[in-house]
C-alpha cells in the first residue's frame, strides 16, 4: 500500500498526473510562443509535473538508478521555473531561464512517457524490447529535437505584458 491506495492504484493516480502534466504542459509551451500566460493552466502544469516527480519516489526500489536520478533532477529544474515565474515575475533574463526550466521539466516528463510507453504497450515493446533498438532512438531523438526547436522559439517569442509599478 502507498498513501492508502494499491500499488495498481497509485501507478495508475502516479500515470494520471503525468498525463495532465504533459498535457497542461504542452498547452502552455505553445502558448508561449504568443507570449500567453494561461497562469491557471502554468499552475496545474507546475503542480502535476511535481506531483509525478514526488510520487515517482514513493515507488518501491532497491538501489537509486536512472529513474531516481530523472526525479531529482525534474524537482530542481522545476524548483527553478517555480521561482522564476513566481518570485521574479519573469523579470528580465528570468523570463528566459523559466522557458528554459519549464520546457526542461516538461522533456523529462515526455523523456518517462516514452520510456514507459516502449515498456508497457506490447505494440512499441515488441518494436525495442531493451530500448536499444533504432525504433526507440528514433522516437527519443524526434522528442528531444522538437523539445529543443520549441525552446528556442519560446525563449524568443515568450514576452508577456508584465504590471507596471504603481507608485503612490
Amino acid at each position: 500500500m502507498i498513501l492508502g491506495m494499491t500499488l495498481a492504484t497509485f501507478t495508475q493516480f502516479h500515470v494520471i498526473l503525468s498525463l495532465i502534466g504533459i498535457v497542461a504542459g504542452i498547452i502552455v509551451a505553445l502558448a508561449m510562443l504568443t507570449s500567453s500566460r494561461l497562469p491557471a493552466l502554468t499552475a496545474l502544469f507546475l503542480l502535476t509535473t511535481v506531483a509525478t516527480s514526488v510520487t515517482g519516489f514513493m515507488f518501491p526500489f532497491e538501489s537509486f538508478g536512472p529513474p531516481e536520478i530523472i526525479g531529482v533532477i525534474s524537482l530542481v529544474v522545476l524548483a527553478v521555473a517555480i521561482l522564476m515565474l513566481y518570485v521574479y515575475k519573469l523579470a528580465r533574463s528570468w523570463r528566459w531561464v523559466y522557458v528554459a526550466a519549464a520546457l526542461f521539466a516538461l522533456y523529462l516528463n515526455v523523456f518517462v512517457g516514452v520510456v514507459q510507453t516502449f515498456q508497457k504497450v506490447p505494440f512499441f515493446n515488441a518494436l525495442a524490447p531493451t530500448q536499444k533498438e533504432p525504433p526507440f532512438a528514433v522516437a527519443q531523438g524526434i522528442v528531444l529535437i522538437a523539445f529543443i526547436a520549441l525552446g528556442i522559439l519560446a525563449a524568443k517569442k515568450f514576452r508577456p505584458a508584465t504590471p507596471r509599478p504603481t507608485f503612490a
